[in-house]
Order: C-alpha cells, then structure tokens, then sequence
C-alpha cells in the first residue's frame, strides 16, 4: 500500500513530511524535559487528539486507519483501563514498521516486535482489572506509510452498569476522559454510530467542555449499515442529521464506513488492511453518488476525505502551537532566572549577621503586606473560608489540644453544640456572607460581626430575688443606695461570664490573625508583573522569593509572628478584663447615649441610654 493513498502528502511532499515530523520531535522532547525538570507540563500548549467513543464504536479501527496497520492492543472483555498515547511518526528511509515502547519513568524509547508491544500493553490495561488509571501507556510506530500526528486512545465510556462494581467502573472512566476533554489543548475527535444523531451521547459529552465545537471533531461511522434507508429524497437531510448535528461543528463532521470483521474469537485482519480501507471509502462515496448526494456533503464521506481534511488540521494545529510553546519556554526561563537570582542572594546572606538582618527585613515586609491583605485583596485565594468553616475550624483546633470544653465555646445554654450555633447565623439572622469565601479583611469583617453576636448573648439568666436586693444592700456605717445595690448584683452574676466572652473574642482574633500568613505569601507573590506591581514595594516581590524558597527564613518569619500574635491575645485579654473590672465598679460611666442632645443623665434620665457597642 503506498502512504499517498491515506495521506497523499505523505508520497507527494516527503520532504516537508520528514521537516514536519523533526518539528513535532522538538515539541515532544521539549515537553519531555519540561515535565522532567518540574514535575508537570499538563499546561503546556501542545495540541494532541484525543479519541472518544463508546464501547464499540470504531475507535481502535480509526486508529488503526491513521496508522494503516492493524494493532489490537486490548483483547478479551475487559476494553482497555488507561490512557494510550500512539506517536506516529513518517520515516521514509524506513521499509517496514518499526514499533516502540516507552516505560513508565523512562525518557527513552525501547524498539519491540509488534506482537511484544501487543503484549507489553495489553498486560498493562488487565492489570488494572476492574480500576482505571490515569498513568498512560505510550507508543510509538514509525515508517513509510506512517503520518506525522499524535493521538490519545481513551477506554470507551459505558452505558450500562448492572451492579455497583460496575457502576463504579463506569464512572471512573467518565472522570478519566473528562479530565482531557476539559484540557484545552486537547482536539477531541468524536465518534458516534451514524444513526440518529439526536442520540449521539458521546458529543453531547464534547459540548459540555466545547460549548462551541472549537475542538471538536465528529466522525460517524459504521455508514454502510445504513444504505438501506437512504434514497435521494432524505441523503442531505440524513447528512445533516435532520437537523439535530450543531451547525458548528457540521462542517468538520465525517462519515464513513471503515474496515471491520468477526473479532470475538480474537481473529486478526481477513485481508490486506490497506485494500480493504480503500474499497470501504470507495463504496461509501459510490453508494452516496447513487443517491445524488451534494457536492457539500460529498466531501465529508468516506476515510479519503476525513484522511485530508486531518492533513489540513494537523499542520493548522502545530503550526499555531510553535508560537505558544516558545512564549510559555520564554515564561518558564523567567521563572528559572527568578529563582536563581534569589538562590543566588541566599548564598551571599549566609553570613550570620546578613541573615540576621535578611530575615528581619523580610519580617518588615510581610507585617506591611499583611495590612493590604486585611484591607481587602481580591487576588488572594489561601485560607478562603466559609462561616461555618471557620468555626468548625476553631472548634477542632481547640477541642485537639483540649484548651477549652465545647460548652466554653458556645455563647448561651440555649445551643446544644455548634450545629445549633452555625444553624441560628443561617437560618435566623441570616448572615449575607454565611456562604461566602473569604479571608483577609472580609474575613476580619464578618469575624467581629460574628464575635459581637457572641458577646451580646451575655446576660443575667438567673431571676434576682427579694433576697438578693436585701443582702446586696448588706448592713453598712453609710447608707447604702440602689446605685450600689446593682453594681453588687451585676459583679456577682454577670462580671465572670463577661470576661468569659472576651477571651473567646481574644481567642477568634488570634486563630484569625494565625491563619492569614498564607494568604499574606500570596499577595506577595502575586505582585510581580501585574498591573498593581507599582503600587507596591518593590522589596515585597523579593523578600517572597526568601519565604518560598528558605525553610528557615519561613519558619522564623512565622514563628516571630505567632510570637507577637500570642503577646498581642495577652495584652488584650488583660486590657479589657481591666475595663470590665472598671465598667462594674461604676457602670454608670460607661453608658453610651442612643441619641445626642445637650444635658446628662442627671438632667434628661437614663432612658436615652444603651450599653456600649463592643467595637
């Protein structure tokens, strides 16, 4: 079989193929040594095919088509269980196909027989049984009649499950596909039955993650099953999928009949695989032209037509992604460049006092962008919580190290735990931002609304009897007025719940404080190279680089401030237990007007009166 009769540039334009096919090398090894050095390239701008299909559905033949060998990697019931990524690579110089493997950890590429490919990734789908990984298999064909792509064979996702193991398998196959269609560097090539395309379930899985078929290519198969209910009257309207086939993506929709034979008893091709996919295309444009199909959708029928239109796509798609892969190098040499000036300053303030003095500068830096970030700064993400998981939080940092009961914790008796508590901000005061993520200063904001609830729950439950006036009033050389009478009542029954509740409040401050050191690396290291940088220290984009990549310049930068944090929770614990011993030995000095207007309590009452606001 000569290569022009799948992909005609193959024979037509050999050395541009082979230019091609060291272009598309270059992009593979550079992400190679990418994911090597970093760990991870899943952002990196090469394009890729994906395959995805029902069990069934053609996609190890559309595969093999491309190819123009047969290689029937997965046998038995099982279908495949992993990610298999086949380069095709064209090698004039080559007269055979020459197959490869390349091992899980490995760089390098191992040349096998293709029986002992077969084997090698046929044991590495079974092995998995009835899971699924996402660990690829990857391998590698070159040769003559070989084209220059790459493509991702997914297992085919199921639509029956008949008991929990397989519906658990079936789901897990949803997820895996799921996470290359949402990757948008992927082109999803589609394929559906060429029935009724309104039940096509397959795309509508593509257009929930391509809404506009951008990177979406259907193919329909299996038309020769279908000649029968075709005639001139309905071929075009059958083409359009009677109107359900999206306009946009009609255009780069192709149907087409390819080579198929009894495999049940793993039986290999009956013939020559390249003839057979010939006649198979042939026949489809015959019998399409026998039914006065139009010369719009002649063009999309049969392996030939697709064959070029993929010619097209491929180097449409390659050629766009040279730009973005030398962009995201030239990000990549930036970040490494970054990182080794800042390495490179660790090294010159390895001099004790110089680290002394790095490290006190760098706790400048991050106690001035500390203030910003409880000023509100949209960007940063760490620490984001909801009310109520912030409180649960509190709660089980507590309860673990055993400082506080559960009851201690709670501002009234009338909450059986925190789920009452939690349930009273949701559903009776309703609390705007209950459900919102927040840190930093929207946080703090949310926190003292909360903490003031808390404090205002403060009150005097027990009845004051006939008793307690008398021996509050006591027996005294001077007389003894109500003014007194209730500065007794209150110190005995409300001072020690009082100062139960400023230190809760004490206790939210400090596990607030603690809990946005995170966030403050965060705004400092989103400041270099956005538009608010020159708004800013320059010294915060420096000193950040310190935090992140010194242990030690972290641990005592975050240390140091947990310090002051803990000093900072004394001293307002003992300032307001000092203010509330004051507030009760006179309490009448602490009354806050509800109205101004001229003249005292003494002259207009204590009516107009309320007690202080806890801010």
């Amino acid at each position: 079989r000569r290569s022009s009769d799948l992909f005609p540039s193959v024979h037509l334009r050999g050395g541009a193929m082979s230019q091609r096919s060291q272009l598309l090398d270059i992009l593979r090894d550079v992400k190679t040594r990418v994911q090597d050095r970093l760990g991870n390239a899943e952002d990196f701008p090469l394009p890729q095919f994906v395959i995805l299909g029902s069990q069934s559905s053609g996609k190890s033949r559309l595969i093999e088509s491309f190819a123009g060998y047969t290689f029937n990697f997965v046998s038995g019931t099982l279908g495949s269980r992993r990610p298999t990524v086949l380069e095709f690579r064209h090698r004039e110089d080559s007269k055979e196909a020459l197959w490869y493997v390349q091992k899980p950890g490995e760089t390098g590429w191992q040349q096998y027989s293709l029986q002992e490919v077969q084997k090698q990734v046929g044991a590495a789908h079974e092995e998995l049984g009835k899971t699924v990984s996402a660990q690829p298999v990857h391998v590698r064909l070159e040769g003559p009649n070989v084209p220059d792509m790459q493509v991702v064979d997914l297992p085919g996702f199921r639509a029956f499950a008949d008991n929990a193991d397989a519906l658990a398998l079936q789901k897990a196959i949803a997820d895996l596909n799921e996470s290359f269609m949402e990757d948008k560097n992927n082109i999803m090539i589609c394929i559906e039955q060429a029935g009724d395309a309104a039940n096509m379930e397959v795309l509508g899985r593509c257009k929930r993650f391509d809404p506009q078929h951008r990177r979406t290519i259907l193919v329909r198969n299996k038309l020769d099953k279908y000649y029968g209910d075709l005639h001139s009257s309905n071929i075009n309207q059958w083409m359009e999928g009677m109107g359900d086939i999206p306009p946009e993506i009609l255009k780069k929709t192709y149907t087409m009949s390819l080579p198929h034979w009894d495999t049940s008893q793993g039986q290999s091709c009956p013939g020559d695989f390249g003839k057979m996919l010939r006649e198979r295309a042939a026949a489809d444009l015959t019998q399409t032209r026998e039914r006065n199909i139009s010369a719009k959708f002649e063009k999309m029928v049969g392996f030939d037509n697709f064959s070029q239109f993929m010619e097209r796509e491929i180097e449409t798609q390659f050629a766009n992604s040279v730009q973005p892969v030398i962009q995201k190098l030239t990000e990549l040499q930036d970040q490494m460049t970054t990182q080794k000036n800042s390495l490179e300053k660790a090294v010159s303030h390895s001099d004790p006092k110089a680290v002394v003095a790095m490290v006190r500068d760098v706790g400048v830096s991050f106690g001035h962008a500390l203030s910003f970030v409880l000023e509100g700064v949209v960007s940063a993400k760490e620490g984001r919580q909801t009310l109520e998981e912030e409180l649960i939080a509190f709660h089980d940092f507590h309860k673990s190290r055993g400082t506080y009961d559960e009851r201690d914790l709670l501002p009234s008796e009338e909450f059986e735990n925190l789920k009452g508590y939690v349930d009273y901000f949701r559903d009776e005061l309703r609390c705007a931002s209950f459900d919102f993520r927040l840190n930093g200063g929207a946080q703090f904001r949310r926190l003292m609304w909360e903490v003031e609830v808390f404090v205002r729950f403060a009150e005097v439950c027990e009845e004051v009897k006939k008793r307690d006036i008398i021996q509050a009033r006591g027996v005294a050389m001077q007389v003894v007025g109500w003014r007194d009478v209730v500065v007794k009542i209150l110190n005995k029954e409300a001072h020690l719940k009082m100062k139960a509740r400023i230190r809760y409040v004490g206790e939210r401050l400090k596990f607030f404080f603690k809990s946005q050191k995170e966030a403050v690396v965060e705004f400092m290291s989103s400041i270099r190279g956005s538009a608010d940088e020159k708004l800013y220290s320059v010294l915060y984009a420096e000193h950040v680089e310190q935090l992140k990549n010194n242990p030690m310049v972290k641990e005592m930068v975050f240390d140091t401030f947990d310090k002051v944090v803990d000093r900072q929770f004394d001293s307002f614990v003992s300032l307001f237990q000092n203010t509330l011993c004051a507030t009760f030995n006179n309490p009448w000095l602490f009354l806050k007007r509800s109205e101004s207007g001229a003249g005292g309590p003494k002259k207009r009452g204590y009516r107009g009166c309320v007690p202080a606001n806890f801010r």
